[in-house]
């Protein structure tokens, strides 16, 4: 059955999940650094640890944003197949929800309206906008603003199949260490394999919004994660990368079909401030 929405109500939603998401860190990263505090050995780096589970209770308290950083933002959309739009286009009813979380949040503007000419665009649009269409009548939004300071630290690889699976844990091994405390460590590792060059980008930045602690349904691809966050905490970067054993909270994989001459590789790197709000309508 057709299901009318409104494209007002996604700004509404819009708006405040941009301010949900800069004030309030989730309860799976919240937990993770908890979890990492009692695990850390290095004195430094359970100091600080410490004080980063402050910093969120102090954000969450006086209603101030987690990171000065307040990021792009980027959206996931996922719109059921019975839904129909009325209002305004929905791309416009969705920068405006940027537009007025920002201000209404009075979080950082930081997009630049062309990457040459470096003019900011005063209101954090337009945002990264990606669509996904499926069974049903709700439309499910995921607000995720990305911080720079670790997303210039991603990278992506255009793999052979002969390089094997060896070559992609060593790509990723090697790319949280070139990172290194430039990535505001502890870091969650969003990866994505497969597809073409743009989707395994995507597939990476998506990887993050996973709960920390769920693994891949893939047996395989688990059991990678599983290995990989054990190499990755044998670095020794450490929490802001002043030495310890947590370096990484999480490492997330998503795999997509591909060709046989193929096998790109992206990872995207996220900072301990690795924010998500979710709402459905």
């Amino acid at each position: 059955m057709i299901r009318e929405i409104n494209t007002d109500e996604v700004t509404k939603v819009i708006t405040k999940l941009c301010i949900e998401a800069n004030y309030s860190l989730s309860n799976d990263m919240q937990q993770a650094i908890k979890k990492a505090e009692k695990e850390e050995e290095n004195k430094l780096g359970k100091k600080i640890l410490g004080q980063l589970l402050e910093n969120l209770k102090i954000a969450k308290n006086d209603n101030i944003p987690i990171c000065q950083d307040t990021g792009m933002a980027v959206v996931f959309i996922e719109i059921g197949q019975d839904v129909h739009f009325i209002g305004k286009n929905l791309e416009d009813a969705i920068n405006e929800g940027i537009r007025k979380g920002y201000i209404e949040g009075y979080l950082r503007k930081s997009v630049v309206s062309d990457p040459i000419l470096r003019k900011n665009t005063n209101d954090n649009t337009p945002a990264i906008i990606h669509y996904n269409i499926v069974e049903g009548n709700k439309v499910k939004i995921t607000l995720a603003p990305k911080g720079f300071g670790s997303e210039n630290m991603s990278k992506i690889y255009m793999l052979k199949p002969a390089d094997g699976i060896e070559e992609i844990k060593k790509s990723i091994i090697e790319t949280v260490k070139e990172a290194g405390p430039n990535a505001c460590p502890p870091v969650v590792v969003g990866v994505g394999i497969g597809g073409t060059f743009e989707k395994c980008a995507y597939l990476a930045k998506k990887a993050l919004t996973r709960e920390v602690g769920k693994h891949s349904e893939i047996k395989h691809i688990e059991e990678i994660e599983i290995e990989l966050l054990k190499k990755i905490n044998k670095l020794d970067i450490g929490p802001a990368g002043l030495g310890g054993k947590i370096t990484a909270l999480a490492i997330n994989i998503e795999t997509y079909a591909t060709h046989i001459a193929g096998m790109p590789l992206a990872i995207n790197m996220c900072c301990h401030v690795n924010r998500h709000a979710t709402a459905v309508i």
